[in-house]
């Protein structure tokens, strides 16, 4: 039977279980767009940039699991796309950014809009390409459904001229199994990994994004109360998922961002058991620049063979399905472990159970200390959102010198997998994902932690949020600066910044209204000064049918030296 390509595109990706194509279309999108309109199975959501529509397929993808599929326009929309696809390549988000190019028969005339984008999208891709043939389309297709969902998992990029969507075609649509990923590291491997953990005086765990994206906490939380050892997140400048309860007592701070800091964290450990995460991504250079105190070693589990022993040497290097290994190691240690081990397993435990209790303690009696602050300060306000925060919410933030981990470290977050950080650090990306969040978890409460900065590169979210009635709460976190820019510069010893001076990191004169910018958009807005009455907003908010923008002044003055975790 025939059809357009445009159409056989939507029947294949429907076989494959996308319920959503988000996008901002242009003249070359238009035949894929207009096929749209012939089918039931597939839904578009419209964004009013692009920033925002990969952010929402970004989310979409994360939070399902499944393949998120984003159209932009033709050069100029992938031009606008690209920082929201750095952070979907940083975070190995399994997602088909798409594209439509100039009619064929224009091609070598180098026509309006016209550029090489699969050139453009290639070194932030597993797979770029450009099709020219309808008989093409659909293995092409399928291959590159493949290689964004194959671990390890990450964006993918496809263009077809917009006289080819149109083009009919008899081609069929058959979507094909995706290859088991599921297997766990060599035998001999997990037995030397076992013993060298069973060896260990002082065992610790560095877990990260990766670990959650292959559903192993379960497994991990297995092998941590079999060793007593605590567990640790990777730094602020890669945690994008929480991969352990936060509520779990070997639940620990997590890791430092500077080199100087994490050496110091993990000096009194020998043994580092690291699963799904980088070691390390730094930021900014500290000396010493090894971040790893001398003697310490690594077992690095991990489904990218890419990092492992990457950047330091690695003893046990395992390469498989974090679950699937974890769960292997986890019997292996069961079957192994004397009971004198056992012992000092249970003394591990506990020592560090009462330690990461009395640092909550701490933590809390910060918060009660700075109550009477106006504006709020950012610790107030999470202690305040961890208060009324639900079990089964889920949270994106990107608002890091606000949040700075405290619902993590206070174990508000009780639903580990529902927490997401961008691990690209391209702003704008909050306030989409969170609808994509929200539109693949339609029953749980989706609460956006943004800050000021961040958002105003992505407002235009509150349109969609408004034309299709996504109830996801905006929390703006307004401190009127570029804040982590200016910890940063602090942290540099940058002559002027150490004065207290900063040039293009205040957001003032005028200060941005972010009610009316709500209000204009179609999203309720409210400003809260008070901790109840955040606590109040947000509480209702979350209830709700309809999005919500809740604005909170916090506190102005430099924080410091940022302390993640």
């Amino acid at each position: 039977m025939s059809r357009s390509v445009a159409e056989a595109i939507l029947e294949l990706l429907s076989q494959y279980g996308v319920r959503y194509l988000f996008g901002n279309p242009g003249t070359t999108e238009l035949p894929l767009v207009d096929a749209i309109d012939r089918q039931e199975a597939i839904q578009y959501i419209l964004g009013l940039h692009e920033v925002p529509v990969v952010a929402m397929a970004d989310g979409w993808a994360q939070a399902s699991g499944q393949l998120g599929v984003v159209n932009v326009h033709i050069s100029c929309g992938l031009g606008n796309a690209m920082g929201m696809l750095y952070n979907a390549y940083r975070a190995g988000t399994p997602l088909l950014l798409t594209a439509g190019q100039q009619d064929r028969r224009l091609l070598m005339e180098e026509p309006l809009l016209w550029s090489q984008m699969d050139q453009v999208a290639r070194p932030w891709t597993k797979w770029a390409v450009e099709v020219h043939r309808a008989q093409d389309v659909l293995p092409v297709l399928r291959r590159a459904i493949q290689c964004a969902l194959t671990p390890p998992t990450g964006p993918v990029f496809l263009s077809w001229p917009m006289d080819l969507q149109a083009e009919l075609t008899e081609e069929v649509a058959q979507a094909a199994p995706l290859p088991r990923a599921d297997f766990s590291a060599p035998e001999p491997a997990v037995h030397q990994a076992a013993q060298l953990l069973l060896d260990a005086q002082e065992p610790v765990i560095l877990a990260g994004s990766r670990t959650t994206q292959a559903q192993a906490i379960d497994a991990l939380v297995q092998v941590a109360e079999l060793l007593g050892a605590p567990v640790m997140a990777e730094p602020g400048t890669t945690h994008g998922r929480v991969p352990f309860p936060p509520d779990h007592p070997l639940y620990g701070p997590g890791l430092p961002l500077w080199a100087p800091e994490i050496r110091q964290r993990l000096q009194e450990f020998d043994v580092a058991l690291v699963v799904g995460m980088d070691v390390f991504r730094q930021y900014v250079y500290h000396e010493p620049q090894c971040p790893l105190p001398p003697g310490v070693k690594l077992i690095h589990i991990d489904q990218d063979p890419w990092e492992l022993g990457k950047n330091h040497p690695v003893e046990v290097p395992l390469w498989g399905h974090p679950r699937a290994t974890l769960e292997a190691l986890a019997e292996v240690l069961r079957q192994r472990m004397t009971p004198q081990q056992r012992h000092r397993a249970q003394e591990r435990f506990a020592r560090h159970q009462a330690h990461h209790e009395q640092l909550r303690k701490q933590l809390l009696q910060q918060a009660q200390e700075q109550l009477s602050q106006r504006p709020l300060s950012p610790l107030v306000l999470m202690h305040t959102l961890a208060r009324v925060l639900p079990a089964d919410a889920a949270v994106v933030e990107e608002a890091v010198t606000t949040t700075n981990t405290t619902l993590e470290r206070l174990g508000a977050l009780r639903w580990a997998p529902g927490y997401f950080g961008h691990r690209g650090w391209a702003l704008g990306w909050g306030l989409g994902c969170a609808l994509g969040v929200k539109l693949a978890w339609p029953q749980r409460p989706v609460l956006a932690i943004i800050g000021d900065g961040a958002a105003l590169f992505g407002i235009q979210a509150l349109w969609t949020a408004a034309h299709y009635q996504i109830p996801v709460v905006f929390l703006i976190a307004d401190n009127a600066a570029y804040q982590i820019l200016k910890v940063g510069a602090v942290s540099l010893g940058l002559p002027s910044a150490t004065q207290g001076r900063f040039v293009g990191c205040d957001l003032r004169e005028p200060q941005v209204d972010f009610l009316a910018l709500a209000q204009a958009f179609g999203v309720p807005a409210h400003r809260a000064t008070e901790p109840e009455e955040v606590a109040d907003l947000v509480s209702q908010a979350l209830r709700a049918s309809l999005p919500t923008l809740i604005h909170v002044p916090i506190a102005r003055q430099l924080p410091g030296r940022l302390e993640y975790g």
